[in-house]
């Protein structure tokens, strides 16, 4: 959309004519999709669907991650003007891509939940778009990467994280964001051989041959090493990129549930998804963001930038 058509155009989440183009509206006003894109559940002719699932019923500590996609959306409404920068790309121009809503669950009956995203998961698959999720606890993570596997078989994961969230854990039944990718290794879901954890800073006894690169490396050795070592791993292979918001030390992003010190800056998280330009991304999601605890705004901000860039590297892949 021109920017001298917007003059004559309210709210283009409701009004935009076809799903690609920037938009072009005040950034404190209007619906709030995210970057923007048409609110739709209709799937025909879209590359890719962003989809909220507010659900934090999962956590360890703090509650509050229920309110992340409300607020990452919020966020990036001061995202959609340009193409984002540095990549020689205008995914928003290139590709159709719209806000598909939120998962609909009742937050009462939890045991349903599970079921319930994957088969949301699978709707949106099933269309031929891929899907970048804001979250919600990280336990969501699982669910998704089930509708993943059974499409692309088991899955590379490139994990940023502060925790490994492979705490032992052999009930299946049980609903936990610091187990959830103990069990996506355990019943197939991921291939922990082609499979990368970046920003690690806490115990665990056991990777089950997943490789990590703990803060403190990247810190150290830089962002190339981490981009080479992540790259080589996952190779050509399918890949979904899952970010937890945690993985960022908390001086960057307070607003989490399980803050711990040490993490990424900014600047190494960004330069680390730019390096990522090239792998077979067919989805992602970022995890994590809870607004009650950060009054600043600048995690949900963190957040939105993060899923900017995974809709990104996802054009970039079907770019070829």
């Amino acid at each position: 959309m021109a920017l001298e058509d917007a003059k004559s155009e309210i709210d283009t989440a409701f009004t935009r004519k076809g799903l690609k183009g920037l938009a072009f509206e005040n950034a404190f006003a209007g619906a709030t999709s995210f970057l923007r894109r048409t609110y739709t559940k209709d799937l025909t002719g879209v590359d890719l669907a962003i989809t909220g699932v507010p659900f934090d019923q999962a956590v360890t500590h703090r509650t509050g991650t229920r309110f992340g996609p409300r607020a990452i959306r919020e966020a990036s409404a001061l995202q959609p003007f340009d193409p984002p920068y540095g990549w020689p790309t205008s995914p928003l121009e290139e590709m159709a891509v719209i806000d598909y809503g939120d998962l609909a669950f009742d937050y009462a009956h939890t045991p349903s939940f599970p079921g319930l995203l994957t088969n949301h998961i699978r709707t949106i698959l099933a269309a031929g778009a891929g899907t970048v999720t804001l979250g919600g606890d990280h336990f969501i993570t699982l669910p998704i990467l089930r509708a993943y596997a059974e499409k692309y078989g088991p899955m590379s994961v490139i994990h940023f994280d502060a925790h490994s969230d492979l705490w032992q854990d052999d009930d299946m039944d049980r609903i936990d964001h610091g187990t959830f990718f103990y069990k996506a290794v355990k019943t197939g879901v991921i291939d922990p051989a082609r499979s990368v954890q970046i920003g690690i800073r806490t115990h665990c006894e056991d990777y089950l041959g997943v490789e990590y690169i703990d803060a403190r490396t990247v810190h150290e050795k830089g962002v190339a090493h981490a981009v080479a070592r992540a790259r080589s791993i996952v190779g050509d292979h399918p890949t979904y990129v899952t970010f937890d918001i945690d993985c960022l030390d908390p001086s960057a992003a307070p607003g989490t549930g399980t803050p711990v010190w040490g993490g990424l800056a900014s600047w190494q998280a960004a330069a680390l998804m730019r390096g990522l330009a090239g792998i077979n991304l067919v989805g992602g999601d970022v995890v994590e963001v809870s607004p009650p605890y950060d009054t600043t705004g600048a995690t949900a901000i963190a957040g939105a930038h993060v899923a900017m860039e995974l809709i990104a590297l996802y054009g970039w892949t079907r770019r070829g």
